[in-house]
């Protein structure tokens, strides 16, 4: 009769196992009290759905620990979604090994430790080698398994934030530990220093260890080929910072203090030369980075510094004969319709002077295939408009969206009223 009654407790396992289910949500408020009649712990029936590839647990303040038989009875599990619960201090037992795992969710619970036998499975074969995303954030671990890396090797995501942790063990940042591993997010911990050996992070694209007690940023993070998202506010940092470099237009590459510190001597130069106070060129600039400890830069996708404003540009966005493609950007802090007025106005003169360079050749000069040639780079008149000699001169102008920080539209560009008063010799093709 007991056995029938808790049968009976779990009509979402019935319907699961009826219809061959692969997804299964449990949550709602009956959940709490048949949780509490099982142990504080998943109803042993449930480790019998081996078809299972989603199961979440969630918001369950009675469920202690997932109970044994998971690892055995689900062997196909994707998705394991276990967050808002009351797991912990630990997991018993182990959840692995989950062999297919690739999303597992911890989150919101009161975990404290992760120790052998107590954690997510096994080392040595992976326990979850699979697994690509982990979260574990609002928990309260001190500390992280040693093994983690190894328990889950291919790991890409690793979200820690809103825990205890004073540090991360030397074996998640040894070489070759966690290749694929792109974000990671520690967060609202009470991490108090960093090691270098986190460039090791081959992979590492996003990192965000803001509001903790970190007072150094290692250098080597600067070696990081693919990062470029960094989140450090909250840190009482001293004067160690992370430098990227730059290519300077006309110049070797340099960091950005001792570009300044450079072109400080060479103003000071220039000034006894001309015995005189004013400077030109990018020299009459620098004087609005006094008093700053950080610089502003621009970086593209690849992690390289396009832009040091307002000092200089970078090499590798330089404009030359072979350019085909501009990106343009107009700003204004007082008025869209000006920003829209001068884009215009941009647009109209690059193609009023395209026409005319195409037109007005001087001998001598490199013609756009001559110079693609140079560059090892010749033009496809397919795919050229301006490549025909007796063909129409085309400037073609891509529309964009601008759109602001919660996704809303605020314009258009260009839109059926822009560009409206070309010239007579230029003629816009919508």
């Amino acid at each position: 009769m007991a056995a029938a009654a808790v049968s009976e407790s779990w009509p979402e396992l019935e319907l699961a196992e009826r219809e061959r289910r692969r997804e299964l949500l449990l949550t709602g408020p009956g959940l709490e009290e048949r949780v509490r009649a099982a142990g504080g712990q998943l109803p042993p029936r449930l480790f019998t759905l081996p078809l299972l590839h989603y199961l979440e647990v969630s918001g369950c303040g009675s469920l202690r620990a997932p109970g044994p038989g998971l690892a055995q009875g689900l062997p196909q599990l994707h998705s394991l979604v276990l967050r808002r619960n009351a797991l912990g201090p630990g997991l018993s037992p182990e959840l692995g090994p989950l062999p297919a795992l690739r999303v597992l969710d911890l989150s919101g619970n009161a975990l404290e430790a992760l120790p052998p036998g107590q954690g997510l499975g096994p080392a040595e074969p992976p326990g979850l080698p699979q697994l690509q995303s982990l979260n574990l954030s609002g928990n309260r671990l001190r500390e992280l398994p040693a093994d983690l890396a190894r328990c889950a090797p291919r790991l890409q995501s690793l979200n820690l934030t809103g825990n205890c942790l004073d540090s991360f063990p030397a074996e998640l940042f040894r070489p070759g530990a966690l290749p694929l591993l792109s974000e990671l997010a520690a967060a609202d911990n009470c991490l108090r220093e960093l090691s270098p050996d986190i460039a090791h992070l081959a992979s590492l694209k996003t990192l965000d260890l803001s509001n903790n007690q970190l007072s150094e940023i290692p250098a080597e993070l600067a070696d990081c080929p693919k990062l470029k998202e960094i989140n450090f506010r909250g840190n009482k940092l001293r004067d160690k910072r992370l430098e990227k470099m730059i290519v300077p237009l006309g110049r070797k590459e340099a960091k950005a203090k001792e570009l300044v510190r450079q072109l400080q001597l060479e103003a000071e130069e220039q000034r006894k030369q001309k015995k005189r106070q004013s400077v030109s060129g990018l020299h009459r600039y620098l004087h609005l980075l006094d008093g700053n400890e950080n610089y502003p830069c621009l970086v593209d996708a690849d992690g390289d510094v396009i832009s040091f404003p307002p000092i200089t540009n970078s090499e590798k966005t330089k404009v030359k004969k072979t350019t085909s493609d501009l990106f343009l950007e107009v700003t204004s802090a007082t008025s869209l319709q000006i920003c829209k007025d001068v884009m215009d106005a941009l647009i109209l003169k690059m193609a009023e002077m395209k026409k005319y360079t195409l037109e007005n050749k001087e001998e001598g000069s490199l013609s756009d295939t001559e110079a693609d040639a140079v560059s090892g780079q010749l033009p496809d008149p397919t795919t050229n408009p301006s490549a025909g000699k007796d063909g129409p001169s085309l400037l073609v102008v891509e529309q964009v969206r601008v759109v602001d920080l919660e996704g809303s539209l605020k314009v258009v560009y260009p839109s059926k009223a822009d560009l409206a008063t070309a010239p007579p010799h230029v003629t816009v093709v919508r």
